[in-house]
C-alpha cells in the first residue's frame, strides 16, 4: 500500500484514509480498496453496540491481514466472517504496522462491544518491534524514512517512544545518524535480498538457475532449493526464549493479552519461508506455545494444517510479486480457522 493512502496519526503512526474508495495495484492488476470513517479497510462502518445473536470479533494484523494485494472479499477475514453463521468481524488490519502499533490502535479504537480479541500476528513481526524507523516509500515512489512509535523494555516494563510520531520523512541522505542502525526493512528477510557474503553466493546459485528456469514455477522451485539448501533461518530472534527481540516481542502480547477483557486468540501466519520449504520453524513455534501456556489465551497455528497440502499447491499459498499470502493462501486460511471459530463460540466462556 502506499503512503498515498496513510493518513498520518500522532500515536500510530497512520491509519487508511477514511471512508475512501483506493485504487491499489496488485500482481495481477489493479483492484479497490474501502475503508470506513474509523481508518481501517472494511466495507461497513465499526460500531458500539453488538447485534442480537452475533458473535463479534476484533481482528488485528499487519498487511497479511489488512489484505495487501487483494480486495476487501479476499481476505482471510472476510471469508471466514462468510463462512460462519453469526460471526461478525471488524478487521483492523494496517499495512506495514508492528505489534506495537497494533497494540496501540486497539486502545485508541477497540472501545466497542466484541466477544473475542483476534491478533493475528505474522511471524516475521519479531523484528519490526525493535526498530523505529522503516524504510519504505513516499507518495510519489520516492524512498523515504518514516518514523513509527515504538516500545523499549527497561526493567521488564514496556516504555514506550516516538509518542507523538514525528511527522516528517527523511531521505537516505537527511536521516539522522543516530537512526541509520535503527531501520527496518520490509524486504529484509527475503532470502535473495540479504546483503551478506553467504547470501550473494546464494544469489549467484540461484542466477544459475534462472537462467536454465525461465518460467515461472521453475524459478519459483530454483528459489526454494537455494533456501533449503542453504539452511535459511530468517528469523533467529526465536531460537532462545531468553533472546531480546522475543522478550521484547512476548511483553508486548502478555500486555495486550491482559488488557483484553475478552478471551484472545492468537493466530500465528508463518513466514514464507516454512510455507513453501522445509525451513525449520521448531523455536519460533516452542515461543508461541510458551507464551500461551503462560498468558491463557487461545492459540492456532496453522502451519501443520498448511502442511498436509502438497507442496505445488502449499508453495501457491504464497504470492511471490506481492510478498503476501496469496488469494488461495487467504481462502485455505479461513478454512483452517472456520472450526476454530465455531468451537469459540460454542464455548459458554
Amino acid at each position: 500500500m502506499s503512503r498515498s493512502q496513510m493518513k498520518y496519526h500522532s500515536k500510530i503512526g497512520y491509519t487508511y484514509m477514511p471512508s475512501a474508495k483506493l485504487r491499489a495495484i496488485g500482481s495481477s492488476g489493479g483492484y479497490l480498496v474501502r475503508t470506513n470513517a474509523a481508518g481501517f479497510r472494511s466495507d461497513h462502518e465499526f460500531v458500539r453496540p453488538r447485534r442480537g445473536g452475533v458473535f463479534r470479533a476484533l481482528l488485528f494484523g499487519d498487511s497479511q491481514t489488512a489484505g495487501d494485494g487483494g480486495a476487501n472479499s479476499a481476505r482471510f477475514g472476510d471469508r471466514l466472517e462468510k463462512a460462519v453463521p453469526g460471526l461478525e468481524i471488524y478487521n483492523y488490519g494496517l499495512s506495514g504496522s508492528g505489534p506495537d502499533q497494533q497494540f496501540l490502535a486497539y486502545k485508541e479504537y477497540a472501545d466497542v462491544d466484541h466477544d473475542l480479541l483476534v491478533i493475528a500476528l505474522y511471524v516475521e513481526n519479531i523484528r519490526r518491534v525493535t526498530r523505529p524507523i522503516v524504510k519504505s516509500r513516499d507518495e510519489i515512489g520516492n524512498e523515504a524514512y518514516y518514523a513509527k512509535p515504538y516500545y523499549l523494555l527497561e526493567n521488564d516494563v514496556l516504555s514506550l517512544h516516538n509518542v507523538p510520531v514525528p511527522k516528517q520523512a527523511w531521505t537516505e541522505q537527511t536521516l539522522p545518524a543516530a537512526y541509520r542502525s535503527q531501520v527496518y526493512s520490509y524486504t529484509e528477510t527475503n532470502f535473495f535480498s540479504r546483503a551478506d557474503r553467504r547470501e550473494q553466493g546464494n544469489r549467484t546459485l540461484q542466477g544459475s538457475l534462472m537462467a536454465l528456469a525461465p518460467l515461472a514455477a521453475l524459478r519459483l522451485a530454483a528459489k526454494n532449493l537455494a533456501m533449503s539448501c542453504s539452511r535459511f533461518q530468517p528469523l533467529p530472534g526465536y531460537g532462545a526464549a531468553d533472546g531480546p527481540e522475543w522478550l521484547l516481542l512476548r511483553k508486548i502480547l502478555q500486555t495486550w493479552i491482559s488488557a483484553s477483557q475478552a478471551p484472545v486468540l492468537l493466530v500465528t501466519i508463518p513466514h514464507y519461508a516454512y510455507i513453501v520449504s522445509a525451513n525449520d520453524p521448531t523455536d519460533c513455534q516452542a515461543r508461541f506455545k510458551e507464551l500461551a501456556a503462560d498468558s491463557g489465551c487461545h492459540l492456532y497455528d496453522p502451519l501443520s494444517d498448511l502442511w498436509k497440502y502438497p507442496a505445488k499447491e502449499r508453495r501457491g499459498f504464497w504470492s511471490d510479486a506481492s510478498g503476501h499470502l496469496s488469494p488461495s493462501g487467504h481462502e485455505v486460511l479461513a478454512r483452517q480457522l472456520a472450526p476454530v471459530f465455531e468451537k469459540l463460540i460454542r464455548s459458554p466462556t
